[in-house]
């Protein structure tokens, strides 16, 4: 089941009026991922907030759920409480973003 257009306009407006600064979604597979400076730091799968379970993101959950977000996935932290609470949200995606390396260069060009 796709996610609807509605929710993710919600999450990055939520977000934005937060004071989120370079929050990103890209579509994937009918589904979402979540970008914060880059770093893929959540997905939304099936209306629902799966957060990367890294050390940051279980301080800021303390007792979250663990679910995948698809069929063979593995666990993320549920994060169906913080749909709505723009500030709790950043501060967890800041902590994901913390917790990650930054990522590789993307290659330039057509490699023959």
């Amino acid at each position: 089941m796709a996610n609807s257009e509605a929710l993710i306009a919600h999450l990055t407006d939520i977000l934005a009026a937060a004071g989120a600064q370079g929050v990103t979604a890209r579509k994937m597979f009918g589904e979402h991922a979540l970008y914060l400076e880059g770093k893929l730091v959540a997905l939304v799968c099936d209306e629902r907030l799966f957060v990367k379970p890294t050390p940051g993101a279980r301080a800021q959950m303390p007792g979250a759920e663990e679910a995948p977000p698809y069929p063979g996935a593995r666990l993320h932290l549920a994060g169906d409480d913080l749909l709505d609470d723009g500030a709790a949200l950043l501060a967890v995606l800041r902590a994901v973003a913390a917790d990650l390396p930054v990522p590789p260069p993307k290659p330039r060009g057509r490699r023959p």
